[in-house]
C-alpha cells in the first residue's frame, strides 16, 4: 500500500472527514483491521486565511509548497491539497514536489464527465466560485461549463463556510438557505451540484437538494485510496 500525503487543517473540520473516508474507504476494499497509510501536514488555517484575504496567493503556494516537500520527505507517495480553493496554487505545489499531486479539480472533472454532465451547478468559497481556475481547469479539460450563483448567493455560501463550518457549527437554517440556493440553480438549468467546498458535506447531503449531487471531498478520498492501492491514475497531475 502506498502512503497518502495530506495537506491539511483548511480548515480541520474537513481534514477529519478526509482521513474518516480514506480509512472506511480502504477497510471496504481490504477489510479486517486495514487502515491506509497516511501522512499529515496540517496547517494553520489562520495564517492561509490571512494570506486568501490580502490576496498573497504566492506566499500561500510557497507555504503549501513547504507542507508538499516535507511529506515528500516523509515518505508519502502522493499529496493531495485538502481543500478545493488551495487549488489555485496547485501548480507550484506541484513543482514543488517529484511525487504526484492528486488535484481535486481533476477528479472531480473525471466523475462529473463519466456521468454525462456538462452544467454543474458550483457551491465553494467566494475564492473557488469567482477566480475562474476551476471553472477554466473543468472547461478546457472536460468541456464542462459551470454554473455560479449570484452575487448575493456567493456572499451566504462564503459566509457559511468561513464563519461556521470551518468552525464546526453545522445550522438548520444555512442548510435550508443552501438547499434553496440549489433549487435556484436547477430553475437557472445546472444539471447536478459540486459541493465544492470540503466542508459543505458537513451541511449537506442529495436527500433533500433538487439536483443530483457531487462532493468534491469524497471524490477526493476515492482518488487517493485508488492511488494507494495502486489502481489505474492515467491522467491523473503528475502520474507515474
Amino acid at each position: 500500500m502506498r502512503t497518502i500525503g495530506l495537506i491539511g487543517g483548511m480548515s480541520w473540520e474537513s481534514t477529519a472527514v478526509y482521513y474518516r473516508q480514506i480509512n472506511e474507504e480502504i477497510r471496504g476494499h481490504l477489510g479486517g483491521l486495514s487502515s491506509a497509510k497516511i501522512a499529515l501536514q496540517s496547517l494553520d488555517f489562520s495564517e492561509v486565511v490571512a494570506l486568501q484575504k490580502s490576496d498573497r496567493w504566492d506566499d500561500a503556494a510557497a507555504l503549501l509548497s513547504d507542507a508538499a516537500s516535507r511529506l515528500e520527505a516523509a515518505g508519502a507517495d502522493c499529496i493531495l491539497i485538502c481543500t478545493n480553493t488551495m487549488h489555485l496554487v496547485a501548480d507550484a505545489v506541484a513543482a514543488a514536489v517529484s511525487i504526484p499531486l492528486i488535484d481535486i479539480r481533476h477528479e472531480t472533472g473525471r466523475t462529473l464527465s463519466a456521468a454525462g454532465k456538462k452544467r454543474p451547478l458550483l457551491l465553494a468559497t467566494r475564492y473557488t466560485m469567482e477566480h475562474g481556475f476551476y471553472a477554466d481547469y473543468l472547461h478546457n479539460n472536460f468541456q464542462i461549463d459551470l454554473a455560479v450563483p449570484n452575487e448575493i448567493d456567493r456572499a451566504k455560501i462564503h459566509s457559511v463556510i468561513f464563519d461556521e463550518l470551518c468552525c464546526g457549527l453545522v445550522k438548520d437554517e444555512s442548510r435550508h438557505a443552501l438547499e434553496k440556493i440549489v433549487a435556484r440553480g436547477k430553475e437557472a438549468g445546472a444539471d447536478c451540484v459540486i459541493l465544492g467546498c470540503t466542508e459543505i458535506c458537513l451541511s449537506l447531503t442529495e436527500d433533500n437538494l433538487a439536483l443530483p449531487v457531487y462532493d468534491s471531498t469524497t471524490i477526493h478520498s476515492q482518488a487517493a485510496v485508488a492511488y494507494a492501492l495502486g489502481n489505474n491514475v492515467k491522467n491523473r497531475k503528475n502520474a507515474i
